[in-house]
């Protein structure tokens, strides 16, 4: 999971400051003025008095990233003695609103020489927010994006220096309306550092936090046995899901033509699936169901209160891995790493835990009410699923990536090299091998969350001119270019350039007309050169399973959105957010392709977990009433076919290996208990959602409890 919010916006400010940092408050809020240093992008800005106090009101448009952007006004900030930026927010709207941070270096684009912060704002009252953006380094706490005490701390680039600081900004990520707030006494914390923040050890030994208690927490090893008895008998006498046909599509509702696999069709002027046998399906899945997330060990000694000797039944669940994310920065990224949630699996279902407890799993989907396995779920899951599936596939290989090119997980793949194709080819034809006969399988997600680039920018045409000039799609590009406009000087005389010779040449800062259509014309041809090879290679090897796209980590650019509409069966779109906003793509400019979300997910900080994820919530009840939400949105949104949450378990709360991520995120705890808030909400929620997708009533009776037993 790419963390979308990074791509808070995708303009470029470049300044020509000398090298001398000066330190400085960042911005001063008077009652009767703007401040200097303030720029409003898609916002409207006001300064008045709230209780006595100065505040800027302002007015977020319903466009994405709306932002109050501040600078220095005599060079780089150097914040390098703080932790962090914080602001006081007001929100005045009905509804809690979700508000992000971003920190910029020079050259900062979202992903690169910048930290982004993420909070909700409650409606009615103030709130501090605060982007922590140094400190972890010299703290115990490194490797997590949250830690003990503080909770989130801002998503940092590894090139990111507090030193050099240029600009920030505080924006609505993709808002789905007009919304206003008020901010009050912008300031720097945490002169000096972080101090400790809990005592060590503060991992208990079944991977809980140690100095807090809440319901659910498990104290004793005979708990996961009672636990696992209970909901046995529970999963047991709640039986099939209600409203359910076979494969997890509507028993009630219109039967179509069966095809023997799962395809897309509209009815009633909805976009849906159907199952194999003809009935209307919409796609509730969960992401990730797998046995858990590696955390380090490496290098946090004393951190645990249990660790198991290398000639334990649990040493099974050490791992050694390198490579990791900056945030390993303490290991060299390398080390060793352990799985809390696999041992605890072992603790509740014994030696052969596998078998019992993938059982189990597919009983909770089915009494819960989804009828999807999602991507990144294990393969054992998979092959023996009774429940309806998709795959992923990700383009491994030796092929060239845009050198000139950035990106979150990668460099955007190079469409035009010839080892590209090869790779595909190979990759897709061994992914496929176990799936292609199965009609459960719907079909398969390939690749997730590529560098595509902003939605209101040619991203990919610009990477690729700053290329070398032996990237295969630069010489690909150079070619058109030259076939459209002849040498060098029509080129330079259409574009407004200079160019002193064809490997030299790079996009223009402003893009006229001429080069806009020349810019516009390539990124068409990259992203169906794109789609077209997957697509390709997919009817070959599995002719008749769906071709699900390619997981967007929120909204490319419409050119990319509609090559992927014209080629592949299904748009996925990673969108974290409250709600999706049902006018933007099912409006008078909807694509005319059936959409996915691939990831949702919100999370809380009541539970011993130290980060929400994407979405913040205020507690458990409030993630099931934004999953509802969130949901409710989809379904009422016609050309949608399902919705996948991100994940089955919560992640450790000491992080995953690779990145850091330690979010509530799962339906299952880290001791694998149902957290039983957001089960209930679920199971209501995929109970009503066939009728109302259709604009009937939901049904009156309910789907058993099966989580009374953690009461």
């Amino acid at each position: 999971m790419r963390l979308c919010l990074l791509m808070a916006s995708t303009l470029l400010f470049v300044f020509g400051w000398c090298a001398v940092a000066i330190a400085s408050p960042p911005v001063s809020l008077q009652a009767d003025a703007l401040p200097a240093n303030l720029t409003e992008n898609n916002v409207t800005a006001h300064p008045e008095e709230m209780d006595g106090e100065p505040v800027l009101r302002v007015a977020f448009e319903h466009v994405d990233w709306p932002n109050v952007f501040f600078t220095p006004e005599n060079g780089p900030w150097d914040w390098s003695n703080y932790t962090g930026l914080a602001v006081d927010i007001y929100n005045p709207e009905a509804q809690a609103v979700d508000v992000s941070m971003r920190i910029d270096n020079e050259g900062a684009d979202g992903m690169n020489f910048c930290v982004t912060g993420n909070t909700q704002a409650p409606p009615g009252e103030w709130t501090t927010f605060t982007t922590y953006f140094h400190g972890l380094e010299e703290s115990p706490f490194w490797g997590m994006r949250g830690i003990p005490e503080i909770g989130p701390v801002g998503q940092q680039s590894p090139d990111f220096r507090p030193s050099e600081v240029i600009a920030f900004q505080v924006f609505l990520p993709q808002p789905s309306a007009e919304y206003e707030l008020k901010l009050r006494d912008v300031r720097l914390v945490g002169e000096g550092g972080f101090e400790d923040l809990a005592p060590l050890p503060f991992v208990d030994r079944f991977g809980q936090y140690k100095h807090d208690e809440w319901p659910g927490k498990v104290a004793e090893e005979d708990e996961f046995i009672q636990a696992r008895d209970a909901e046995a008998g529970a999963l047991a006498e709640a039986g099939p899901f209600p409203g359910r046909a076979e494969y997890g599509g509507w028993a009630d509702g219109p039967e179509l033509e069966g095809t023997g696999w799962f395809r897309t069709a509209q009815h009633d002027d909805r976009w849906y699936l159907v199952t194999p046998e003809g009935h209307l399906f919409f796609s509730m899945g969960v992401n990730c169901v797998h046995t858990g997330d590696n955390t380090w060990v490496e290098g946090r000694d004393g951190w645990f209160d249990w660790l198991p000797d290398d000639d334990s039944p649990f040493a099974a669940f050490y791992a050694e891995h390198s490579g990791a994310h900056s945030m390993a920065e303490p290991i060299d990224g390398g080390g060793r790493a352990f799985n809390f949630h696999a041992a605890n699996l072992q603790r509740k279902y014994g030696d052969d835990w596998r078998t019992p407890w993938r059982d189990t799993v597919y009983e909770r989907l089915e009494a819960w009410g989804f009828n999807t396995i999602a991507n990144w779920s294990d393969h054992d899951i998979y092959v023996n699923s009774p429940m309806p599936y998709t795959v992923n596939i990700n383009i491994w290989g030796d092929f060239r990536r845009l050198e000139g090119g950035t990106g979150y997980w990668d460099k955007m793949v190079d469409v035009f090299d010839p080892a590209y194709g090869e790779a595909v080819e190979a990759r897709i034809a061994e992914r496929t091998e176990a799936h292609r006969d199965n009609p459960r399988c719907i079909g398969y997600f390939v690749d997730n969350e590529l560098a595509w680039g902003s939605p209101h920018e040619y991203t990919i045409p610009r990477e690729v001119l700053q290329s070398p000039p032996d990237q295969p799609a630069r010489e690909a590009f150079v070619e058109e270019l030259q076939a459209r406009h002849g040498d060098l000087d029509g080129l330079n005389q259409a574009w407004g350039t200079d160019s002193a010779n064809w490997d030299e040449l790079r996009s223009p800062e402003e893009l006229n007309s001429a080069a806009t259509e020349d810019h516009a014309a390539f990124l068409e041809r990259f992203a169906r050169r794109y789609f077209r090879q997957i697509r390709e290679a997919l009817d070959e090897h599995a002719p008749n399973q769906l071709y699900l796209g390619c997981r967007f980590a929120g909204a490319p650019h419409r050119i990319v959105l509609e090559a992927n509409a014209d080629i592949a069966d299904i748009v996925t779109l990673n969108l974290y957010q409250r709600e999706i906003d049902c006018e933007r793509w099912c409006g008078e400019d909807a694509l005319d392709a059936p959409l996915m979300i691939g990831e949702y997910h919100f999370g809380a900080l009541d539970r011993g977990m130290f980060h929400t994820g994407l979405v913040a919530a205020e507690d458990q009840e409030h993630r099931a009433e934004s999953y509802q939400q969130y949901l409710r949105s989809v379904a009422e949104c016609p050309a949608f076919v399902g919705a996948h949450w991100f994940q089955y378990v919560d992640q450790p709360i000491t992080g995953r290996w690779y990145d850091g991520e330690n979010y509530n995120i799962g339906f299952v705890t880290i001791t694998d208990h149902p957290h039983p808030e957001l089960v209930n909400a679920a199971q209501e929620m995929h109970r009503a959602l066939y009728p109302l997708r259709a604009g009937e009533e939901p049904p009156a009776d309910r789907a058993p409890d099966v989580t009374g037993f953690l009461d």
